[in-house]
């Protein structure tokens, strides 16, 4: 368990780090991306070895990159090149 915490940690770091380097025109500060990336994949990790047990670390890792970058995702600012005027306008 502690194995499977501390490579989740790392993950959701590696990952959350790599998005504010690649969009970092379309997110937060990195102080709000960095935390939110690792609490993403701990959460992640918790939610698949609960639901699938112990001895599947491949499977753990797979369900904490998903929901660390879904977390991730949800901090993403439109581009500001796809603004549309209204049809009113």
């Amino acid at each position: 368990m502690l194995l499977e915490a501390l490579s989740a940690t790392i993950l959701g770091l590696a990952l959350a780090w790599a998005a504010a380097h690649r969009l970092s025109h379309r997110l937060p500060d990195r102080v709000l991306v960095l935390p939110t990336g690792i609490a993403g994949a701990l959460s992640g990790a918790f939610v698949t070895h609960t639901a699938l047990g112990a001895g599947g670390l491949l499977l753990v890792l797979l369900g904490s990159a998903a929901l660390s970058a879904a977390s991730v995702s949800l901090l993403l600012r439109p581009a500001a090149g796809l603004r549309r005027r209204s049809a009113t306008a």
